[in-house]
C-alpha cells in the first residue's frame, strides 16, 4: 500500500515594514512521504517571501510537471511559477517561457554546484534565484508542527520567524 501525504496547517502573520506588505494567510500544505521537514519549511518561506492571495501550493513532488507554489489570474494563466530545491534546467527554462515571473528557491550543501551546472538560467530575464543558508534550514525545521502559528516580521532587510516553539533568523542570499 502507498503512503499517503501528511497535512500540515500554518496560520502565517506577515509583517514586511520594508515593502508595506501585512496579510494573514492560512496555509495548508502536504507533505510528501519522500519530503523533508526541511523542504516543507522552505516552502513556508517560499510562500512568504512572495506571499499574495492568490498565491497556492501544487501536487509539486506528486506531479513533476508542476512547480512548488504557482499563481494564476483570474482567467487561469500562470503569473507566477516558484520552484523549491534544485530543479532541473529545462524545467525553469519552460516556466520562464510561460509566466511573468519567475523564482528559484534554493537550500543545502550543493547549491553552488548546482547553480554552475545550470549556468543557462542567468540568460533569463524574469528568473529570480534565491538561497537559503544552512543556518537558517536549521532554524526553521526546529519551528515545524502539525499545526503552526507563525509570525514574520522583515524590517530593514532583516527576517524574523517566531512561533511557539521559538525563533528563527531568515538568511537569503539572493544569486539572481
Amino acid at each position: 500500500m502507498a503512503l499517503k501525504a501528511t497535512i500540515y496547517k500554518a496560520d502565517l502573520n506577515i509583517a514586511n515594514m520594508d515593502v508595506h506588505q501585512y496579510g494573514d494567510y492560512q496555509l495548508t500544505m502536504a507533505l510528501h512521504p519522500s519530503e523533508t521537514i526541511e523542504r516543507l519549511m522552505v516552502r513556508v518561506l517560499a510562500y512568504a517571501r512572495f506571499a499574495d492571495e492568490h498565491l497556492e501550493f501544487t501536487k509539486d513532488l506528486f506531479e513533476t510537471d508542476e512547480p512548488a507554489l504557482w499563481q494564476k489570474d483570474l482567467t487561469g494563466q500562470l503569473e507566477k511559477w516558484i520552484e523549491v530545491g534544485s530543479p532541473d534546467e529545462d524545467k525553469v527554462k519552460k516556466a520562464s517561457a510561460r509566466c511573468k515571473e519567475v523564482a528559484v528557491v534554493t537550500y543545502g550543501s550543493s547549491v553552488d554546484e548546482w547553480y554552475k551546472r545550470n549556468s543557462k538560467l542567468k540568460t533569463l530575464k524574469n528568473v529570480q534565484i534565491w538561497q537559503l543558508s544552512e543556518k537558517t534550514t536549521a532554524q526553521i525545521q526546529a519551528l515545524c508542527e502539525r499545526t503552526m502559528q507563525l509570525q514574520l516580521n522583515v524590517m530593514d532587510g532583516e527576517w524574523t520567524l517566531i512561533s511557539d516553539q521559538g525563533q528563527a533568523e531568515i538568511e537569503w542570499t539572493q544569486l539572481q
